[in-house]
């Protein structure tokens, strides 16, 4: 590793000679399926645009350069790759902002920025006076990894240009063909459509984050009770989801609890939570019956005048008596129990009046019901959706013991360090939902 060097991507390379032939058509085919089989098996765009890289160095190259173009039409110089004898380095001295695109610059990077050709280059192009920034940078590339050939092709999307992508030869005489610039131009395209497909996603996701910011309450003050939520987007930038929670004072004295998952991970499962939520709010308000009844009214609705398929969803009503005891009543939809923890430390999941998810058309299969319970003084009382507790690889009752356990042993802190300590001990590492949490504790 060099003073300028930086991370180690890849491990020494085999001993190799400069290569003294094209690759074959096999070896072109091969290449471009590994390609996009690295593309397609990454959310992660920097994941994959390092394995492409490691694919091509020092394959075809000693040097792998990724210009981008942002949405706002910045530039930067993303990833510079050197192939050495200790392996695969990042050069980050040689990564950073980039100049504007020109617009009338002939040299080969500008051009491929502009998506109008791709280009082969030598050490004399960019040796001349630079008719622009961008020719600055690239001459200062080629000058610090003592580039003698290189070829430079447009990284490009079904509908924009995004970037451009530079192979460089500095310790092999054998310049680029015009084969490998087709090659090279055919790999622009694949890295082109995988980051186009990523920054779709990323909106999407900004977009039903945005929403879920706006529609996720503000949480009701009462007396002695201390109450907090979180929502935790998923982790893949192409997940987006349904999880909401919800709590409002009730005209008739209670406080509503509210915690679901519509199905699905795009922005209609975020649409379809703002359509339940809003309607759920309604209900609640306008009708003093039991938790049961308006979650079968609600699931009446959705059926009728809603595109949503299916959620789960638990409503609850927390109720302080002329006594001062504090009750709550629930009724839920297929979803996960509540888990009561109370200051001591015992635990119990509140499985009763468990019915079936929304999305069924009347009469529902199996009549819902309308649970009651006391709940003790100073005991907390957790609602969440599903991505705390389950994952691909563990099953949901080996998640519901792991909240249980770090349940009870976090009680006795306060409730936004239980709650952030919760979501970090609990949360299943290769969880790909939304999480959605709904913390309060009561007086002594």
């Amino acid at each position: 590793m060099n003073d300028t060097g930086g991370e180690v991507l890849a491990g020494p390379a085999p001993a190799r000679l400069p290569p003294t032939r094209s690759l074959s058509e096999l070896e072109r085919l091969a290449l471009l399926a590994d390609t996009t089989a690295q593309l397609i098996s990454n959310h992660d765009v920097d994941v994959s645009l390092r394995r492409v890289v490691q694919l091509v160095l020092p394959r075809l190259a000693d040097w792998a350069v990724i210009d981008l173009i942002t949405d706002k039409g910045d530039v930067a110089r993303h990833l510079v790759v050197q192939a050495g004898p200790d392996g695969l380095s990042l050069r980050e001295d040689l990564q950073g902002p980039m100049p504007p695109v020109s617009v009338a610059s002939p040299m080969p990077l500008s051009r491929a920025l502009r998506g109008v050709a791709s280009n082969l280059a030598g050490p004399d192009t960019y040796q001349g006076v630079p008719d622009s920034g961008i020719a600055v940078e690239q001459r200062r590339l080629f000058q610090v990894a003592g580039i003698k050939t290189a070829a430079i092709a447009p990284i490009r999307g079904p509908h924009e240009v995004l970037g451009a992508i530079t192979l460089g030869r500095s310790d092999r005489p054998q310049g680029f063909t015009t084969a490998d610039l087709a090659l090279l131009q055919d790999m622009g395209r694949r890295i082109g459509l995988a980051l186009e497909n990523a920054r779709h996603f990323q909106r999407q996701r900004q977009v039903a984050e945005t929403m879920q910011r706006y529609l996720l309450p503000q949480l009701p003050r009462l007396p002695g009770v201390e109450m907090t939520a979180r929502y935790l987007s998923a982790p893949d930038a192409s997940y987006v989801g349904g999880d909401w929670y919800d709590a409002f004072p009730l005209p008739f004295g209670d406080t509503a609890l509210v915690i679901g998952d519509v199905v699905g991970h795009d922005l209609e499962a975020a649409a379809g939570m703002a359509q339940l939520r809003n309607m759920l709010r309604a209900f609640t308000w306008s009708q003093d019956r039991p938790t049961h009844h308006t979650i079968q009214h609600l699931n009446e609705a959705m059926t009728r005048i809603t595109d949503v398929r299916m959620t789960t969803m638990i409503l609850a009503r927390l109720g302080l008596d002329s006594a001062g005891t504090w009750t709550l009543r629930w009724s839920s939809a297929g979803h996960p129990p509540p888990l009561l923890i109370g200051r001591d430390g015992l635990t119990r999941f509140l499985t009763e009046a468990n019915g079936m998810f929304l999305g069924l058309p009347a009469p529902s299969p199996r009549p819902r019901t309308e649970a009651r319970l006391t709940l003790p003084a100073q005991s907390t009382l957790v609602l969440y959706t599903d991505g705390l507790v389950e994952s691909r690889r563990q099953p949901l009752d080996d998640g519901l013991e792991s909240l249980r356990r770090h349940a009870a042993s976090l009680v006795h802190r306060d409730v936004d360090d239980f709650a952030d300590q919760l979501l970090h001990r609990v949360r299943p590492h290769d969880n790909d939902d939304d999480v959605a949490l709904l913390v309060l504790r009561l007086p002594s």
